[in-house]
């Protein structure tokens, strides 16, 4: 009998994220398999959170429990928020030379004594598995995506598995500026050919650049609740385009009335969040072959 053929990853108008990185996470963990068995060495990540932000330790949780269901090895440090910047900056200096750790990863934010560019360049690049360092950012804006942000790598990886890898004629707009998603996905954008306008808090008459859109990705996530007025509805949006949602947990875009409209919009929760995390292990499979 022939195998069953995969489940479309757009179907009934909605982007399946977490299908996706279902499938993702399968292909790395079988990759990680056949290299461990390879050299007889398991792919390492190590995260660090200083502060006892609730949110950052949940997110910590998330990504130690998919990495093991991967294959790989995971340690945490939880420190105190009187860490100083140099303790930090000493335990990185550890983490860079430690042969037996391929990822490191700083969740964010971090205490207000502690510079955050100060230690995001301390990490070693090869090891920097949320592409946040000068050197992986030059690296993007060059054109090479290994170890670029994860949320960013996500939203293109399913435009990526949809068909939509070559945006050469398509008008994409991002609705946010920020170093972790809006920067780097305008350079990801960018590579495969799209023509990128950017919004941001201070855009005006925001409506007449979101209907132009072929692809809107929208990560405004100022809705403090469901009750809450949508940034993006069905009127600002055109039709046959891909939407992307990125405000977590309450969302930007009136789902339900957009999906009827758009040619496929992801859902929140089930869109880009699992693809977050299944990029983060794409990153540390690729960090741990260029050290190996």
């Amino acid at each position: 009998m022939s195998e069953e053929a995969p489940k479309p990853i757009c179907e009934d108008h909605v982007l399946k994220g977490r299908r996706l990185s279902n499938r993702l996470r399968k292909e790395v963990k079988l990759e990680v398999e056949k290299l461990v068995e390879k050299h007889g060495v398991s792919p390492k990540l190590v995260t660090i959170i200083v502060g006892e932000d609730e949110g950052s330790q949940m997110y910590v949780r998330m990504k130690h429990k998919a990495s093991n269901k991967a294959g790989i090895l995971s340690e945490h440090h939880d420190l105190p928020d009187s860490m100083s910047q140099d303790e930090l900056l000493e335990l990185i200096n550890k983490l860079n030379e430690d042969k037996t750790v391929h990822g490191i990863l700083i969740q964010l934010p971090l205490p207000k004594q502690i510079d955050e560019k100060t230690i995001i360049s301390a990490i070693d690049p090869l090891k920097d598995v949320d592409g946040f360092s000068p050197a992986n950012v030059y690296r993007l804006f060059y054109g090479e995506e290994d170890l670029s942000a994860a949320t960013p790598h996500g939203i293109v990886t399913m435009l990526d598995r949809i068909g939509w890898d070559d945006l050469s004629g398509k008008q994409a707009v991002v609705i946010n500026r920020s170093n972790i998603v809006g920067k780097p996905l305008i350079m990801l954008l960018l590579n495969r050919n799209a023509t990128v306008t950017v919004c941001h808090s201070r855009t005006k008459d925001l409506p007449s650049f979101t209907r132009q859109a072929d692809v809107l990705v929208s990560a405004i996530g100022r809705r403090t609740s469901d009750e809450d007025p949508f940034f993006i509805t069905e009127d600002m949006v055109k039709e046959g385009s891909v939407v992307i949602d990125v405000a977590t947990p309450h969302g930007d875009v009136d789902f339900e009335n957009v999906k009827q409209k758009a040619l496929c919009v992801t859902p929140v929760p089930g869109g880009v969040g699992p693809m977050t995390i299944a990029m983060l292990l794409k990153n540390v499979l690729d960090a741990y072959i260029a050290q190996i």
